[in-house]
């Protein structure tokens, strides 16, 4: 059999196959973190687009791959016949006719996606704009609520569970404490990077509340050092009014144990050791709040963020997750991760320096085992 005869031969059996490969690589399911499920209005925008460029793409990629199929079987060599195809380089109609198909579809693809860019980036104004500051750290989110605010002018600062209500146009601006992060929850909206010393700016607006245990997953999306893969959040949508009875709780002091009570020897644990470097606010028996911990400004050339060493812990058990949405929040896991941190999330807490604000994980304080329960059964509390 002729070479080229061989070449047509394999290519029509390829041909037959690919089809079916395409198919089954279709059926693995996108998985939870996907834009392709789109949750909000602009997260709706990006996947028109996506549809449009897939639309376009198969289009063009049947009908080239159509005319070769058809060239190589209307010209191939037969038996006889020796005659050479007609020669058509330099048609002025081909030329012509590529150049203005190339045109109209390459605008086809550019002016929706142009536009779609300069939609995402507008600013939001108006008085229902939801304003959170958000700070990325080495592996963690942080996020300020800078308009929920106590009456003592406390503002609400929680950590890794961002929470929105629904249909409202929530604008994120964005600093890091240490190095370049990307903020990205794909249902909502694309990546945005997040980058020391400067302020980038992100808007989400979520169609309807997520289902209980079912938040929007969402992670950092620029490589970041050794615990990238588990830097990630979720995002909570509520009614409005869930929204509000998750802020008022959120806002409210936790119970500081009272002296010689069970859960005292874990606070005096805590208060030593743990407020180093995460913050909690605490409202103690005489009903004074004070809040406990390293509070610590992220500077731009903008704004100065709020912040401190480690995630607010004033309602850990509020969330699902820690570790960065990483681990259900259990007591099993909580154990586990305050005996030996880097057992459950790659870290390196011997390099910590909070003199110049380098944190890099939390180390392995050397609890023993009732101490352990101890601290335990006080986050426990704390709601």
């Amino acid at each position: 059999m002729p070479a080229r005869h061989q070449f047509i031969h394999r290519f029509s059996r390829f041909m037959r196959v690919a089809p079916v490969v395409l198919l089954l690589a279709a059926c693995s399911g996108s998985g939870p973190q996907t834009a392709l499920e789109p949750q909000g209005p602009i997260g709706r925008d990006i996947d028109g687009v996506w549809d449009l460029v897939l639309m376009l793409a198969t289009f063009v990629f049947v009908l080239v791959m159509g005319l070769m199929v058809w060239a190589m079987w209307r010209y191939r060599e037969r038996p006889g016949d020796d005659a050479e195809p007609k020669q058509l380089h330099g048609s002025s109609v081909i030329e012509i006719g590529g150049v203005h198909f190339s045109v109209v579809l390459q605008t086809d693809i550019t002016v929706p996606t142009v536009r779609g860019l300069l939609d995402i980036r507008q600013v939001p104004e108006g008085p229902d704009v939801l304003q959170i500051r958000v700070t990325g750290h080495q592996w963690w989110w942080e996020f300020e609520y800078v308009d929920e605010t106590a009456p003592d002018g406390r503002t609400l600062i929680t950590a890794n569970e961002l929470h929105i209500p629904e249909d409202v146009t929530v604008y994120l601006t964005m600093t890091s404490a240490d190095v370049i992060h990307s903020f990205w929850v794909p249902a909502l909206n694309g990546k945005r990077d997040v980058v020391p010393g400067r302020v980038t700016n992100l808007t989400l607006i979520a169609d309807d509340p997520t289902p209980p245990g079912e938040p929007l997953p969402g992670q950092c999306a620029e490589f970041c050092g050794l615990a990238h893969a588990d830097m990630r959040l979720k995002v909570h949508v509520h009614d409005a009014a869930n929204y509000a009875t998750w802020v008022d709780e959120q806002l409210a002091p936790s119970a500081q144990p009272a002296p010689e009570t069970p859960l005292d020897a874990g606070w005096q644990t805590f208060s030593a050791l743990c407020t180093a470097c995460h913050q909690v606010t605490l409202e103690d028996v005489e009903g004074e709040v004070t809040t406990h911990g390293p509070e610590r400004y992220v500077t731009t050339d903008d704004l100065d963020f709020r912040s401190s060493f480690g995630p607010n812990l004033t309602h850990l058990y509020s969330r699902d997750t820690f570790g960065s949405g990483t681990f259900t929040l259990n007591e099993d896991h909580l154990s586990q991760w305050i005996d030996n941190p880097a057992s459950l999330k790659p870290m390196r807490a011997d390099r910590n320096d909070l003199a110049t604000g380098r944190v890099l994980g939390m180390p392995d304080l050397g609890l023993s085992p009732t101490e352990i329960a101890e601290v335990v059964d006080l986050l426990e509390t704390w709601r």
